[in-house]
């Protein structure tokens, strides 16, 4: 059986691309659950609607500047404002 193909360039090339998706898809999930965490400990109500938005985000800068908002924010449309 030829096993060359896994260790070939191309599925070396498969295999980073694979995990560099992973890692941002973790990173995002992540700052989701910080984000939502923060509002949470701050009291703000996030309707079920916000919370998938937050969840189903992978942008990551647009998770930082959600964050960001979400420090002063008193209500979710106040994160989302501009968006």
């Amino acid at each position: 059986m030829d096993l060359s193909f896994y260790t070939s360039p191309l599925s070396e090339e498969i295999r980073d691309e694979g995990r560099d998706e992973g890692r941002a898809l973790g990173e995002a999930r992540g700052q989701a659950k910080s984000l939502l965490m923060m509002l949470d400990l701050r009291g703000v109500v996030i309707p079920d609607e916000a919370r998938e938005k937050i969840n189903g985000c992978v942008d990551t800068e647009l998770l930082d500047r959600w964050f960001t908002r979400a420090a002063t924010a008193t209500s979710a449309e106040e994160i989302f404002a501009g968006e």
